[in-house]
């Protein structure tokens, strides 16, 4: 994937992307401050083995860039990922994501996608996808925030870690809606405080 788009640190006002790699372990753990933001996948963290089982899993996959996030000032506040990476057809998908609760409602999961989709248009993308479950509403609705289009819905796309089937819903942004999207999500993270309102702060994975 190196010819087509790096596996490179990002950087932004409030967040910094960082590849993962197996040093990151306290770190998970430490971002991982409820369990309720894993509500939507397999793989919830609550030990150093978890965190370490999850690194393992993201850097075995050929088609998969993790990244850790990190606040400006260093604190580690949990994942991200490109993901599904098809350099034949300029495509990928971007997910694996979930924040502690203390960044949930601030500028950083917009900051994150802005930084993520420049770069992937950047560099030829011509399609990225997000796919989450058909029940999960809050991040439906987040990912169409974030300018995507829903496309419809996969059935039996996944399986669970309870061994049924999970409905996915498809969402995708191309390189023709970027540059709108674009000054969308950044008048987004102009508009968001450092700090989430009381009350505001979403407990589920972010798109």
């Amino acid at each position: 994937m190196s010819d087509w788009i790096e596996h490179e640190t990002l950087r932004g006002t409030h967040v910094v992307l960082e590849p993962l790699t197996d040093g990151h372990v306290d770190d998970l753990v430490a971002a991982a401050d409820d369990e309720r933001i894993f509500r939507w996948t397999s793989a919830p963290i609550r030990t150093p083995d978890d965190a370490a089982a999850y690194i393992e899993a993201a850097l075995a996959d050929p088609t998969r860039q993790p990244f850790l996030q990190r606040t400006a000032d260093g604190t580690p506040v949990g994942t991200t990922s490109y993901y599904l990476i098809d350099p034949a057809h300029r495509s990928l998908a971007i997910g694996y994501t979930w924040l502690s609760t203390t960044v949930q409602g601030t500028a950083v999961n917009p900051e994150a996608k802005v930084l993520l989709l420049d770069r992937a248009f950047s560099r030829g993308a011509v399609r990225v996808e997000w796919h989450t479950d058909e029940h999960n509403a809050q991040s439906r609705a987040a990912i169409l925030g974030l300018g995507a289009q829903f496309e419809g819905l996969l059935r039996k796309h996944r399986q669970r870690s309870d061994g049924s089937w999970r409905t996915t819903a498809l969402f995708a942004m191309t390189d023709d809606d970027w540059p709108d999207a674009c000054i969308r999500l950044n008048e987004k993270v102009r508009n968001r405080f450092d700090r989430p309102r009381n009350g505001d702060r979403p407990t589920v994975p972010m798109p």
